[in-house]
């Protein structure tokens, strides 16, 4: 079992940048594939990126690529999700998600409790 904890949100101005971090407990995380979704308030949970075990291969939603990164440090335990040129429907609360399996869809096995990234006009 692994337990995920997200920071790192805020209230940015469109334009701007954030890096979210996730930060993993246990000592079997580079076993796990990653994730990072968002909700939007009255939406439903939405795939924005992934990365393999290994970090080898990168997924991302047509609405973020070119604008966010994915990527994992495994000796920190770590997967982080940089996101620049933000725009405002970019405000969501954000989730890392665990599994064995990278997906696009959100069937992980472990998720954090989200941060909540605003961006405002």
């Amino acid at each position: 079992q692994v337990q995920l904890v997200e920071s790192g949100g805020g209230l940015v101005q469109a334009g701007g940048s954030l890096r979210l971090s996730c930060a993993a407990s246990g000592r079997t995380f580079s076993t796990y594939a990653m994730g990072w979704f968002r909700q939007a308030p009255g939406k439903g949970r939405e795939f924005v990126a992934a990365i393999e075990k290994s970090g080898g291969r990168l997924y991302y939603a047509d609405s973020v690529k070119g604008r966010f990164t994915i990527s994992r440090d495994n000796a920190k335990n770590t997967v982080y999700l940089q996101m620049n040129s933000l725009k405002p429907e970019d405000t969501a609360d954000y989730f890392c998600a665990a599994g064995w399996v990278v997906s696009t869809s959100p069937a992980y096995a472990y998720w954090g409790q989200g941060t909540r990234v605003t961006v405002s006009s």
